[in-house]
């Protein structure tokens, strides 16, 4: 089948990856610009466009794919789909008719839940207990179009964001693959969306990952693996942030304050919650590597009975 790719992050790799192995056609690879990236600025090309010039494969990278340069490059292609994965911008509707058989979503959710850009961390801060991959055939909506197949994933109680991507990516790639065969040979079925039930997972904004200590221990300890390790939670502490990667939590009852620093010792930073005790495991100071608080205390002390 002659396809169109359009994607730009890590979790779109697995699926090109797929499609290039299944001997499909790859006419075109679509990602965002290369971008200036950390401190020094140096231009960082997008995953996909790694993984794409490893491949040989033809990559382009408008500023705006709406535009009607761009739209005539993909309608030169005649592509019988356009596979779209975290591409990073919307589609207009003079390319969603290009294709024969559409554009195809590979959406890390179990749609109509968790619409929108951040399915994967929202899960997770929402203490679900599973996820997983829809196929979907595009409309203007967002996230809105035909379900086409989908995928089921267990959320363990410590799993992290990362690790969590790392497998959807991987089953994504399957429940691609499988949907491409079902419309080559016909025995795709279409399921319309219930609007009424979807939920919406938002970008990440930087807000989001300052610790409130008056939510319950269970809910801090589902942000930090949530936000582990694309943006990372953090408190503030001698007015500086301090990010939190691991912690465990349990429901003991606590006499002090929510954010009171129970103890610390090489077993974690015990912390005061509305309902019981978060313990950090690991966290990052400023300017340091992150690492076990074992480590941290070999070197550092972390004061008692204050307030965070």
């Amino acid at each position: 089948m002659n396809i169109v790719f359009m994607g730009t992050p890590q979790f779109a790799v697995s699926s090109l990856q797929k499609l290039h192995e299944n001997g499909h056609n790859i006419k075109l690879v679509i990602t965002q610009p290369d971008k200036p990236f950390g401190r020094g600025k140096k231009i960082k090309k997008s995953e996909v466009k790694e993984k794409a010039e490893g491949l040989g494969l033809e990559v382009f990278q408008p500023l705006k794919v709406k535009t009607e340069d761009s739209v005539n490059v993909i309608k030169s292609l005649n592509p019988d789909l356009i596979v779209v994965i975290a591409y990073g911008q919307l589609l207009s509707k003079d390319i969603l008719d290009i294709p024969t058989f559409g554009c195809i979503n590979v959406h890390a959710s179990l749609l109509p839940k968790l619409r929108g850009a951040a399915p994967i961390n929202w899960s997770i801060i929402n203490g679900d207990k599973e996820t997983g991959v829809t196929t979907m055939l595009m409309d203007v909506g967002l996230d809105t179009g035909d379900m086409l197949l989908k995928e089921e994933v267990e959320i363990t109680e410590n799993m992290t964001a990362g690790e969590l991507h790392d497998i959807l990516s991987e089953v994504g790639s399957e429940l691609l693959i499988n949907t491409i065969n079902k419309i080559e040979d016909k025995t795709i079925v279409k399921v319309k969306q219930d609007h009424s039930i979807s939920t919406y997972a938002p970008m990440l904004k930087k807000e989001t990952s300052l610790i409130n200590w008056n939510e319950s221990a269970k809910n801090v300890h589902n942000m930090v693996r949530g936000l582990n390790p694309d943006q990372v939670a953090y408190f503030i502490y001698d007015d500086k942030n301090v990010k939190v990667y691991k912690t465990s939590y349990n429901n003991d009852v606590c006499k002090y304050e929510p954010g009171t620093v129970v103890k610390a010792d090489k077993t974690g930073i015990y912390v005061a919650t509305s309902d019981g005790i978060i313990i950090i495991k690991e966290l990052q100071m400023p300017g340091k590597n992150k690492m076990s608080i074992e480590d941290y205390l070999r070197g550092n002390k972390f004061p008692e009975m204050i307030k965070l």
